[in-house]
């Protein structure tokens, strides 16, 4: 019996080390690649180890592309749709949760309907309306459709369920207004799922290319996807020592925002799941 145990633990190790492996290994090539000269890249066999041409190919390719400018365009992006999404889903969240007003379910419904809504559908509306704003190619066009999304209040309104009416009741008998009661008393307690709205907040606008594909024309305004994709167009050539480069410095944000935030992420995620 023992053995058919530490057997069945073998097996479960094994598939587990495949399992990581196949998931690290693009990561890791990805990585080596950018540290690879042009010609050492599609070598056959392929090169597995590091080499020393990381700075020449990142030198190079801030010299031919706006890679920083991208950078900080996708980091001011990201970080204000963000934190826009937290505050304004929360807000909406409690409001769907804990207030009774006329309209509630059929406001919620729509909500839900949204988010049903495939993004490609709305392009087209979201074009016009920028352009009759005159916010083409401004960073008004990539922010603003952002500012709040159906899965944010979605997931706000479901953690605030579980929020207990008696403390809110404790808080007005003590004098707290409504908006205090939010601020001081349901937002602290709320920080797990914030942080888990952000994390996948982040994630979506950082990767999001087909918008700024649309609303953004100059250099100036490129994002780091959107910079990627440029630099791959059929017809030219395509530096992959660069464009490898680009990927790992866009992933690390990415990366480092999870390591950070991965307890509050997992605890966000299920925390709604039981109510109490």
């Amino acid at each position: 019996m023992n053995q058919r145990r530490q057997f069945n633990k073998l097996l479960i190790y094994i598939f587990a080390l495949i399992g990581v492996t196949i998931s690290v290994f693009p990561f890791y090539w990805m990585f080596t690649a950018s540290t690879l000269q042009e010609s050492q890249i599609f070598k056959i066999p392929p090169t597995l180890i590091p080499s020393t041409n990381f700075f020449t190919n990142l030198s190079n390719l801030a010299s031919g592309w706006p890679l920083w400018k991208a950078l900080f365009n996708s980091l001011l992006v990201s970080g204000i749709t963000t934190v826009t999404t937290i505050f304004f889903s929360a807000l909406a969240g409690y409001a769907f949760a804990k207030y009774k007003f006329k309209g509630r379910e059929p406001l919620f419904f729509s909500v839900l309907l949204i988010m049903m809504v495939p993004t490609q559908v709305m392009l087209v509306p979201m074009f016009i309306i920028m352009m009759n704003f005159n916010w083409i190619d401004t960073y008004f066009a990539l922010i603003i459709p952002y500012l709040v999304t159906p899965f944010g209040v979605f997931l706000m309104r479901q953690q605030m369920l579980a929020f207990p009416d008696d403390l809110i009741e404790a808080a007005r008998i003590d004098g707290c207004r409504d908006f205090g009661i939010f601020f001081r008393i349901v937002l602290p307690v709320m920080k797990p799922a914030c942080a888990a709205l952000g994390i996948v907040t982040f994630m979506q606008q950082w990767g999001n290319f087909i918008w700024p594909l649309v609303a953004v024309s100059s250099k100036e305004m490129y994002t780091l996807p959107l910079m990627l994709s440029m630099m791959v167009q059929p017809g030219q050539v395509v530096q992959y020592g660069q464009v490898m480069v680009a990927a790992v410095i866009g992933l690390i944000p990415m990366l480092l925002l999870f390591l950070f935030f991965q307890k509050h992420f997992v605890s966000g995620v299920f925390g709604g799941s039981v109510k109490g």
